[in-house]
């Protein structure tokens, strides 16, 4: 349980900080005053000021942190109202700068998060490499899908859906996430190349943590081709290519998946909240640094993402106001924008809860 704890605290400062430094720089480079630099909330465990003024500080409940920018009436941003600022200070508040000024602070962050996961898959993949390895059927579940569209053992999978399968865990990933009721999946056979379509099913299965996950399943098991696990240790370039092109699919198969839950065609059981990231973290942290990191780039990822979703407290909630502002050529009143944030806090509050519920479901506590 403390390694658990440790885990979580120090990949949720790591992310977090980067994510808050995005805000941070773009703020000093445009002369926006910032008065707090927190890593958690709550009552403040240490800290110190800097030359400039602000407090960089540790605070005791670590699930967040903020940039609380000068004139601003708490750690979301929300503003003062000018005329309770002196004249003399207006050039310090992020309200007084230009619209393309204020998006760039405001979207530093999330962009702060994206830049650390293609960071670190770009360092795994240039050290450790990439997995490369080629998957072929080892075993076809009986009167399964993949059974039922004519696939055998031996088979070399080579394409989902028009996909390359470049490794031998993009099988199940594009098998998961293919946005199709029937997946098309090409083989190669005695060097034949044959193209089955098979329509998955959906099954809560156990991932390689023990955590209950639902997926779309065919029935088969794979394994290395020839038993040969390869990795590829990538260049600079190649690295940095297939990086970006991971933080893209993980964003696509998140939103994706979102949208499928708020269809109702998804279940809503898989969204976790800081019980579940603190129990991923803890159990990737016994197999080594490599799956850690991993997990952070990942969670790094969507923090970033989350924090881009237009609800009011987020940073997604400010650039939304922006858009109206520049639609409407003048910003909402300050009235309709408290409306917004009290309706943003009770959305996230809920979220949380809910996030939470999963979490002690999952864990056997309901």
């Amino acid at each position: 349980m403390l390694q658990y704890i440790i885990s979580f605290i120090v990949l949720i400062s790591i992310v977090v900080f980067v994510h808050e430094y995005g805000h941070y720089y773009f703020a000093k480079k445009y002369k926006v005053g910032v008065t707090d630099f927190s890593i958690g909330f709550g009552k403040e465990l240490f800290g110190f000021n800097d030359k400039y003024g602000t407090r960089w500080k540790i605070c005791a409940i670590p699930l967040g942190g903020y940039v609380k920018f000068f004139g601003d009436s708490n750690s979301a941003s929300q503003p003062v109202s000018l005329t309770k600022i002196d004249k003399k200070y207006h050039s310090k508040l992020l309200t007084t700068k230009p619209l393309y000024q204020r998006s760039l602070i405001v979207s530093a962050g999330p962009f702060a998060n994206f830049i650390l996961a293609i960071f670190i898959f770009s360092i795994i993949f240039m050290t450790v490499g990439k997995d490369v390895t080629l998957p072929v059927i080892s075993e076809v579940n009986k009167n399964s899908p993949a059974q039922t569209a004519g696939l055998k053992s031996n088979d070399q999978i080579t394409f989902v859906d028009g996909k390359k399968i470049e490794s031998i865990n993009d099988v199940a990933y594009l098998i998961s996430t293919s946005k199709n009721d029937i997946v098309k999946v090409e083989v190669i056979r005695n060097k034949q190349i044959l193209s089955f379509n098979i329509k998955p099913e959906k099954k809560f299965v156990k991932d390689s943590f023990g955590n209950s996950i639902e997926r779309k399943l065919i029935g088969i098991k794979i394994s290395p081709l020839k038993d040969e696990v390869k990795r590829e240790r990538m260049g600079p370039s190649k690295a940095i290519y297939l990086s970006v092109k991971e933080v893209w699919n993980t964003i696509s198969m998140t939103l994706s998946y979102l949208g499928r839950m708020i269809a109702g065609n998804e279940s809503a059981n898989q969204l976790g909240g800081p019980i579940k990231i603190a129990q991923i973290s803890g159990q990737v942290a016994e197999h080594g640094l490599v799956p850690f990191l991993s997990i952070m780039a990942y969670i790094s990822i969507s923090l970033g993402l989350i924090n881009l979703f237009p609800i009011p407290l987020l940073d997604g909630g400010h650039l939304f106001f922006y858009l109206l502002e520049f639609i409407r050529g003048k910003p909402l009143s300050e009235q309709v924008q408290l409306y917004f944030y009290k309706f943003g806090m009770a959305l996230l509050m809920t979220l949380m809860f809910f996030a939470t519920y999963n979490d002690l479901k999952s864990i056997g506590l309901f």
